[in-house]
């Protein structure tokens, strides 16, 4: 399914954040916007909040619960060796080993995480509204059919606030 953009192109910072502000006191619904590097009123400004903390926090207990009872449950329980004097319960041995594959095992679903929320995987082919967003344009994406105005007026309040060019396009909606 297609969907239509109306893209804002701007040449620097001050004027992309003069238009994203601007644009959201006017009520327009903006997508997403495009930055060669990250900017700190366009993050606060577009109200995106992450849970993914939460998920790591958990993966890192769950990593950390299931790697001590699984050692525990090997060297104490199942498997236990008599040699030299060697404790039933050998915990503290289990320390750095218990640190470093929580560790892994955060990092692995976290990863894993990002990239079923993100739809990103092996072969999918980028959706890439404007390539000049990579180099050294900031582009405003705005949905045509939830922008919150009507075309014509966002195109002016866009080239009032600086823009180098406002145009249309068409592409999959993922």
């Amino acid at each position: 399914m297609n969907k239509r953009y109306l893209v804002g192109v701007f040449d620097n910072e001050h004027t992309l954040v003069d238009a994203f502000e601007k644009a959201l006191e006017e009520g327009v619904v903006i997508e997403e916007v495009y930055t060669p590097y990250p900017i700190h009123e366009i993050l606060t400004g577009m109200k995106n909040k992450t849970r993914i903390s939460y998920a790591a926090f958990f993966y890192g207990l769950f990593g950390a619960v299931t790697l001590l009872g699984g050692m525990y449950y090997a060297a104490v329980i199942d498997w236990p060796l008599h040699f030299g004097g060697k404790p039933f319960n050998t915990f503290p041995s289990f320390i750095v080993v218990t640190i470093v594959a929580t560790i892994l095992t955060i990092t692995i679903l976290t990863l894993l995480t990002f990239s079923v929320r993100s739809k990103i995987y092996p072969g999918k082919k980028a959706d890439i509204i404007d390539i000049r967003a990579t180099d050294d344009k900031f582009i405003i994406l705005l949905d045509q059919d939830k922008m919150g105005m009507e075309k014509p007026e966002v195109t002016s309040l866009f080239q009032t606030y600086g823009a180098t060019e406002v145009y249309e396009k068409e592409a999959n909606s993922n």
